[in-house]
């Protein structure tokens, strides 16, 4: 396993106009602080102070566009060297977690947009630049939900969307601009919402994880005497591992190489304190109920818990528990720069379920 880069930010969302109406005055006090004299760490005021530290710490007043510069640009660069990424969002429901990824596109504002158009556009204009005019591409795009433990495939317009863990006849779907990928996240939502109700799924949102992946194929020649330079596929090769640049009026040896990476955004269910924790060791309760979502829960957060902070002699982490951390085992190792997001509320109304993600967050932290 190996996971190179770990990155772990932490979202503090605004208090919503809805908060304000139906939420005590009382317990709409602010207990999370921040100092400038410590950027990156967080104080919680609860029954006891404590305090937590990230690698980014967004405050309430931090826009859409600040987050991507500052955590997510620098990962569409790491995609098209053809490195994985993941981008994992996690906290309690209406804690900002499908906001922040974008996975549904709410508003038509570009102030507004989240991780996922903001990443494609970004993405699909380095394509299309002179930097990268040397090499072909071809992009997939699939989402998936994880409900009950079952994986339903959302770009299927077919009544039988349930896949297989290895993803067998999963949609992935060629798309070339922003406008197509955003207009498969509509109909992944739209199918999202027609299971739910299949399901008598009340609120599928807060109940299921979402997975959308890019796939991106790319040809690229690597020269093996020494030159950097990048040469275009459309050059005739003067034999099958050598191509001639009349610029330099010399020929490179070399091989035509495909290149494949994938680019996961994982919106995590959410994890209420009253449905079971994220799954430390130390907070589980015997009365759990042994649901298969409370499963799903335990199981991505004894994943966590392992490559944070592994047992001992350890040989194996544990994946193979719940089809969510199966899927996620290639998603967080295995040459993967990994992004992982804690989203959480700053009153006193939701502090339980802060301070349940920031101690999930605090093990996630550890990976390396």
């Amino acid at each position: 396993m190996v996971l190179y880069i770990c990155i772990k930010a932490l979202r503090i969302r605004p208090l919503s106009a809805e908060e304000l109406v139906k939420i005590q005055s009382r317990l709409q006090r602010n207990v999370i602080s921040t100092t400038p004299f410590t950027p990156n760490q967080v104080v919680v005021q609860g029954e006891k102070k404590q305090s937590f530290t990230f690698d980014h710490v967004f405050g309430t007043e931090t826009t859409q566009k600040e987050i991507y510069d500052k955590a997510v640009m620098n990962l569409v660069d790491q995609f098209l060297e053809g490195n994985n990424v993941t981008v994992l969002a996690f906290g309690h429901t209406s804690s900002g977690k499908t906001y922040t990824m974008g996975t549904v596109e709410s508003s038509s504002t570009q102030e507004s947009k989240g991780i996922i158009p903001r990443s494609i556009t970004t993405l699909l204009s380095c394509i299309n630049s002179t930097q990268y005019k040397t090499r072909k591409f071809f992009m997939k795009v699939s989402f998936v939900e994880i409900y009950n433990d079952e994986l339903i495939d959302l770009l299927c317009e077919g009544s039988d969307k349930k896949i297989n863990t290895a993803l067998g006849g999963l949609q992935e779907i060629r798309v070339n601009s922003a406008e197509e990928v955003m207009g498969l996240l509509s109909l992944g939502q739209l199918n999202r919402r027609a299971t739910a109700q299949d399901l008598d799924q009340n609120d599928s949102n807060n109940n299921s994880h979402v997975i959308v992946t890019f796939t991106l194929s790319q040809q690229k020649f690597i020269p093996t005497n020494g030159s950097s330079t990048s040469y275009s596929s459309d050059t005739p090769p003067t034999t099958p591992n050598k191509v001639y640049s009349p610029k330099l009026n010399k020929q490179f040896e070399g091989d035509w190489v495909t290149v494949t990476s994938k680019f996961h955004f994982v919106d995590l269910a959410g994890n209420e304190m009253e449905k079971g924790n994220f799954g430390l060791e130390h907070k589980l309760k015997e009365h759990l109920t042994s649901t298969n979502e409370t499963t799903t829960k335990v199981a991505i957060g004894n994943a966590i818990c392992a490559l944070g902070d592994p047992p001992q002699n350890a040989t194996f982490l544990p994946y193979k528990n719940n089809k969510l951390t199966k899927i996620l085992q290639n998603h967080l190792c295995n040459n993967t720069k990994a992004l992982i997001i804690a989203c959480v509320s700053p009153i006193e109304y939701n502090i339980k379920e802060t301070i349940n993600t920031l101690e999930y967050a605090k093990y996630a932290r550890n990976i390396k």
